[in-house]
């Protein structure tokens, strides 16, 4: 290996086996520790709410749904526009690109959250009588997170796009 494949990309020299390595098994593991997380979480509220409480979080769950495609929707997009841009040499280019997607992301989330029609929501994801105001009380939790997590997911694709390069 020669000094120039040091600081460069692992992703333009490496073995495809060793990269699928590499980089899957943290993802698995990280979605395993997520579902963990979910199923306790559950467990939690079963138990200290009750099922009106694990029923209002299944009716919110489409919502949160909804913020993560958000997310990935910038967080993508940013991905392959800063990759572009770093192939072609141009690291100004994907830094102002960061910078705008961070700024819309936050824009964005902003009007997310202030725009959640939680009610007109849980009733079109089947809220009954019983689970809507324990739906809405959750709802009006969860969509402070929104902006956060569509920004994080930003940042966090730009990480894993070009850590290496900088």
């Amino acid at each position: 290996m020669n000094s120039t494949q040091t600081t460069a990309n692992p992703l333009g020299y490496e073995k495809i086996g060793k990269l699928l390595t590499s980089y899957a098994i943290p993802s698995i593991i990280a979605l395993i520790i997520n579902s963990l997380y979910n199923m306790v979480d559950q467990i939690f509220i079963g138990q200290g709410v009750g099922f009106l409480g694990n029923g209002a979080t299944n009716i919110i769950a489409p919502v949160a749904t909804i913020t993560i495609a958000i997310a990935a929707l910038f967080g993508d997009g940013l991905a392959a526009f800063f990759s572009l841009s770093l192939g072609k040499g141009e690291g100004d280019k994907a830094a102002k690109g960061l910078g705008t997607s961070i700024v819309f992301g936050s824009f964005f989330g902003i009007i997310w959250t202030v725009l959640a029609f939680l009610q007109p929501l849980c009733l079109i994801f089947g809220a009954t009588e019983n689970i809507l105001p324990y739906a809405l009380d959750y709802g009006r939790i969860i969509v402070l997170g929104f902006t956060f997590q569509i920004v994080g997911n930003t940042i966090n694709s730009a990480i894993r796009t070009g850590i290496s390069l900088f």
